[in-house]
Order: structure tokens, then C-alpha cells, then sequence
């Protein structure tokens, strides 16, 4: 049943887009570009794991692509995603070396840190990051064919989804598997997996490198979807955002993130359209709403609706 209902609300999202103005189909592109960011916090969340710094990441992915097509000359698009899943392994593995063997408020500050190291690093080294000016990104070519120009925005939207959809399916078969069932024992009591026999060390490396994947995938996407990457991709509010979003979401589910990302995007979008001055209070505000009335994000109310549906039933009969 969760299947069906993923796959159709997937097909939602691919015949609805071409009747939608263009600025909704580009804050749809970012959502989901973000949401396999957020994915990662919700991985390693599961691990009793929160990271402040999963912007780090995102940023690798982005600079990545930008590194790329100003250096290398490498304008087609799957050879610059397979160059960000690379870069984004080996960065994450290096660091998880070293952040595997922490936990609690060290681990988030440890990540924090080493992103805003990365941040002055691309922000000071002007000749190779372009500093504060960014890189630009132009079109990507998608099997060596230049999109046409009168559909590139649906065309990135369609490649982005497309490729969130394959790497949620990836998240989905992660958490079910004995290294993720493994990671969630690690939440409820680590010392026990350990007695076990089962690798505590060896479940969180792997979920920090899966984590640190999933947000160079999307930094990609996001940097091709706006053609442009600035230092701030790697900055403590970018990697706040992520948390934020994480909240709203849940972690019931890999698809909690998707849906705390689209109703973030919205709500910031209109937010700062009608209150350009107070928009992050309107933020705030929503959080705190979310965290009072549903402490399990907005994927809550898929389990509210099940028993709402279930008493129903019960009811009537």
C-alpha cells in the first residue's frame, strides 16, 4: 500500500509541472535538490546522530560541478554527477574517520566546524572559487544534447526528480537493511549492539558516508537548478536550514523529507513575499507550531490519517 501511494504521488509530481507557472516548478526543483540534503540529517537522526554542519556536503556537491566546468571542461551533466558522488565519498569517508568516534553535541559541533572551514576556504581562495562572486554554472548537457532553451527549467526539474526518486528508493532499502537496523539499535542503546557482536563504529561510517552522498547529490542539482554557487552553500545557516527542515519533516519516513522541504520552500517563498522584514519569525513560528501540535513533523499526519481512517471504519460497521 505505501508503495502504490509513493508511486502515485510521484506521478503527481511528474504530469503536474508542465501546467504550473515557472517559478513554482524552480522552488519544486530546489525542494527536492534540498530534500536529499535533509535526507542525510534524517539518516543519521535515526542513529541518534544530529549534524550542524550537513551543509559541508551540499557545498562539495555544488563546488564539485562548478570545479568541473571551469577547470575540466566537463559541461555534461552525468559526468559531473558521477565526479560529485565521488568527491562527496571521499570527503565523507576522510571525515567520518575521525566523526564516527564521536557523539551527542560533539559530533554536531565537530561537522559545524569543519564546514566553516570549507566556508572561509571558498570564500578566501579567490582565483579558484571565485570568492564571494561564486561560480557560475551554465546548462549541463544531458547525454551530450543541450536541453532546448523554452523547456531547460522543466527539463532540470524532470532530471532532479527523477534522480531523488532513484536515491530515496536507495535510502529506503538502507534503513531496511541489517546496517540500518543496526543503526537504529545504536539510538536506543549502543552499549547493547556492541555486547551483540554487531559493529556500532562500522553502522555509523556507513550511514555518515550514505548521509554525505545524498547532500553532494543534491548540492549538484540545487547549483544547476539556480546556475550559480556562493561560499554561503557551506555556511551554519545553510546547514541550519537542513536541520530546520529535518524537524518539519519527521523522520518516519525517507519521503518526510520531500514533504518538510516543498512546504519549507513555500512558506519561506510567500513568507518573505508579504513580511520581507519578519519572514524568519513566520519560519520560527510554523516550527513551533509543528513541534507543539505534531512532534513527529509533518509525516505524523500520514499515521493520524491511518487511525482516523481505521476508527472510521470501526464505526461504521
Amino acid at each position: 500500500m505505501a508503495l502504490v501511494l509513493a508511486l502515485a504521488g510521484l506521478a503527481v509530481f511528474l504530469v503536474v509541472p508542465p501546467f504550473l507557472p515557472e517559478w513554482i516548478t524552480f522552488l519544486l526543483t530546489l525542494a527536492w535538490a534540498k530534500a536529499l540534503a535533509v535526507l542525510g540529517i534524517v539518516l543519521l537522526l535515526r542513529g541518534g546522530l544530529l549534524t550542524f554542519g550537513h551543509a559541508l556536503y551540499y557545498a562539495v556537491g555544488a563546488y564539485t560541478a562548478g570545479f568541473a566546468v571551469k577547470f575540466l571542461g566537463v559541461h555534461d551533466g552525468l559526468v559531473v554527477l558521477v565526479l560529485a558522488v565521488v568527491t562527496g565519498v571521499g570527503a565523507s569517508a576522510l571525515l567520518g574517520l575521525l566523526l564516527a568516534r564521536y557523539r551527542g553535541v560533539h559530533f554536531g559541533l565537530l561537522n559545524l566546524a569543519f564546514s566553516m572551514v570549507l566556508y572561509a576556504i571558498l570564500l578566501k581562495f579567490y582565483a579558484v572559487t571565485g570568492g564571494t562572486d561564486g561560480l557560475r554554472l551554465p546548462t549541463p548537457l544531458l547525454a551530450g544534447v543541450k536541453p532546448d532553451a523554452q523547456h531547460l527549467r522543466l527539463t532540470i526539474y524532470y532530471v532532479t526528480v527523477v534522480l531523488a526518486a532513484l536515491l530515496l528508493y536507495v535510502a529506503h532499502r538502507f534503513t531496511t537493511s541489517p546496517l540500518g537496523y543496526t543503526l537504529r539499535a545504536v539510538r536506543d542503546n549502543e552499549v547493547r549492539v556492541e555486547y551483540m557482536g554487531a559493529s556500532v563504529s562500522q553502522a555509523i561510517y556507513c550511514s555518515y558516508i550514505v548521509a554525505g552522498v545524498m547532500a553532494s547529490v543534491g548540492g549538484v542539482l540545487a547549483g544547476f537548478s539556480v546556475g550559480h554557487i556562493v561560499p554561503e552553500v557551506s555556511f551554519w545557516t545553510q546547514s541550519g536550514e537542513f536541520v530546520f527542515v529535518a524537524l518539519l519533516g519527521g523522520t518516519g519516513s525517507v519521503l518526510a523529507p520531500v514533504a518538510g522541504s516543498i512546504v519549507f520552500e513555500f512558506v519561506r517563498n510567500y513568507a518573505f513575499k508579504y513580511s520581507p522584514y519578519t519572514w524568519q519569525m513566520t519560519l520560527g513560528i510554523v516550527l513551533l507550531i509543528i513541534i507543539f501540535f505534531l512532534p513527529g513533523g509533518l509525516w505524523s499526519l500520514t499515521g493520524i490519517a491511518r487511525r482516523w481512517g481505521f476508527a472510521t471504519r470501526r464505526w461504521s460497521r
